[in-house]
């Protein structure tokens, strides 16, 4: 077969990106998760080339990168999306608790399931059940652009909870020695250095974006914070703290708690830096989330996935999943049920954690296609939840009538 050239590639990813966009449009028109789409297409270009004996390598590198580089992206662009004051104290309490209890206990249920079902140690399976126990917010923010503003502002919230909490207890495990006295005092101890070092941070960027007069001046912060990203994961620090943060501090300058800080940096030159940052972030977000969730559809054999004892166990764990996210929502939470019942799916902090699990901790008897059953399974519920939910009807009435001022 003929070698493709560069050119042949460049046309390959310009299309790629123009089939993203027409996905953005079909999900805002039908809630169909534009990443699901990407997802299979990843999976079709596969089947394609395998049909036509052409083997498919992809590094885990480069899928471990785009992960990277769209979750700075998604949380950035999601904290500056999240306004803040006293009447969204409730609704982070609610989204906060949400994401802990919920991850808590669908990873002691799935560390269960996977203890008896494969028979191995019960700790090692815990460090499994943590990435199939979070919810991936770089699936759900893009996919909630049809509901009304609370639940859309619940949700951001919880996801992003729960990755940054998942993240943390998935270093804490694999640090080792659980009870060990200075691993306890290490793990509290992070917590509130990455909160002080992420809010001292966010000022010096802030000040730093509202001086440099130079045009080169947002991917020089990009820059700063997926540094900070990476410096804080070999540190073993909850380095998205930093990210969430910044993004928050922008979007909530008015708030008067910053009142004292007006004399260096003012409201509007706030407001002028959080107008540029919404537009690079979405464009560049989108951009990166195109890349990778096509190219981990390209990993998925789609073999692995129909074989009898996968279905088996990723029914059960997807079960798992639904019913205690079912019962917290409806028994303790009592609001936010649906969609938000719908709205667990698995994805890109599912997929960077399982590649991060250390050589030692790796179960013996675990299948990888389980993972990508319960990737694509919930995701799929996601799907059907935000389909049958449908767009809010003033937003629905909106999109048909123009607005005018007669009543």
């Amino acid at each position: 077969m003929k070698e493709i050239g560069a050119y042949g590639y460049i046309i390959a990813i310009c299309l790629l990106v123009i089939l993203s966009y027409l996905f953005n449009l079909i999900s805002r028109r039908t809630g169909i998760p534009s990443v699901l789409l990407l997802l299979l297409t990843g999976i079709g270009v596969r089947e394609t080339l395998v049909f036509n004996n052409i083997s498919v390598e992809v590094s885990p590198q480069m899928v471990e990168i785009f992960g990277i580089l769209g979750l700075i992206m998604i949380i950035l662009e999601a904290g500056l999306d999240l306004q803040l004051g006293k009447k969204k104290i409730k609704l982070i309490r609610n989204a906060f608790f949400s994401g802990l209890i919920i991850l808590v206990l669908s990873a002691i249920a799935i560390s269960s399931f996977l203890y008896f079902y494969l028979k191995e140690d019960f700790i090692l399976c815990l460090i499994y059940a943590l990435p199939l126990s979070v919810v991936s917010s770089a699936i759900v923010i893009p996919s909630i652009s049809h509901l009304d503003e609370h639940k859309k502002e619940f949700l951001v919230y919880e996801t992003s909870f729960s990755d940054i909490l998942g993240i943390i207890f998935f270093n804490y495990l694999i640090a080792g020695n659980l009870l060990k006295g200075s691993n306890i005092t290490w793990f509290f101890g992070s917590l509130i250095i990455s909160i002080v070092l992420s809010i001292v941070l966010s000022f010096l960027m802030l000040f730093m974006l509202t001086r440099i007069t130079t045009k080169v001046r947002f991917f020089l912060v990009f820059a700063v914070l997926i540094f900070l990203y990476a410096g804080g994961k070999m540190l073993h620090l909850p380095s998205l703290f930093i990210i969430l943060l910044f993004g928050l501090i922008v979007s909530n300058w008015q708030l008067t708690i910053f009142n004292r800080l007006y004399k260096w940096v003012s409201i509007q030159q706030v407001d002028d830096v959080s107008h540029l940052l919404h537009s690079l972030t979405a464009e560049s977000s989108f951009l990166i989330r195109t890349f990778f969730f096509f190219i981990f559809g390209l990993t998925i054999d789609i073999r692995l996935i129909m074989d009898k004892d996968v279905i088996l166990a990723g029914s059960a764990i997807v079960i798992l999943l639904l019913f205690i996210r079912f019962i917290y929502l409806r028994f303790f939470l009592r609001s936010h049920i649906v969609p938000e019942v719908f709205f667990m799916p698995r994805g890109l902090i599912t997929i960077l954690l399982f590649y991060s699990i250390p050589q030692l901790y790796k179960l013996s008897k675990f299948n990888e296609g389980i993972l990508f059953f319960v990737i694509l399974i919930t995701s799929i519920i996601m799907m059907i939840g935000s389909i049958a939910y449908g767009k809010p009807k003033l937003q629905a009435i909106n999109d048909e009538i123009p607005l005018s001022d007669e009543p």
